[in-house]
């Protein structure tokens, strides 16, 4: 079978330029869908093959945490009677990095071993910024295992910080 990311490319692309005028609320509407549809026990709900189409799409617009406007209704639709329900997650992933790259950012994951302050965001979002030279969209994610500091992550690239790993470090210096 084909990759995922393969038959999520071409959904996603479609997606992108038919809702060029409405890109952040396709967004949402998306990412609700791609969660609901990364669920392990719904995807064996829609490979029963006692189980129809209809079924399959009530389900996921009853759970889905948005209302669904009639756009992503028929995308929905789609995907569901393509068979391709196991893609959503992946196909979010690419829209989101189509329009990344439209907008000319990138999404970024901060891990902190505490929370960290709006105040506190802002000033390490200008600063990573002016690293990577292009805006971010940053998230926080804790992470107590990283004793102090912060891990950045955008795309492949990663800018650890952390004390864990300074201890790595000097653990690797002392050993070798």
């Amino acid at each position: 079978m084909a990759e995922l990311a393969t038959i999520a490319r071409p959904y996603a692309e479609a997606l992108f330029q038919a809702s060029a005028s409405n890109q952040e609320a396709t967004v949402q509407w998306l990412e609700a869908l791609a969660a609901v549809a990364g669920n392990d026990q719904l995807l064996d709900f829609a490979a029963n093959p006692k189980v129809t189409d209809q079924q399959v799409f009530d389900v996921i617009a009853g759970v889905a945490k948005v209302t669904l406007p009639a756009e992503a209704q028929n995308f929905l639709r789609t995907v569901v009677e393509n068979g391709r329900l196991a893609a959503l997650p992946e196909i979010a992933l690419q829209y989101r990095a189509l329009r990344n790259a439209q907008g000319g950012t990138s999404d970024a994951v901060v891990y902190s071993a505490f929370p960290v302050s709006a105040d506190a965001l802002a000033g390490v979002s200008k600063a990573l910024e002016k690293r990577f030279g292009r805006r971010l969209n940053l998230t926080v994610q804790e992470d107590s295992s990283l004793i102090g500091g912060i891990r950045v992550v955008v795309g492949d690239e990663v800018l650890d910080t952390s004390v864990k790993a300074r201890l790595e470090q000097m653990k690797a210096a002392l050993t070798a």
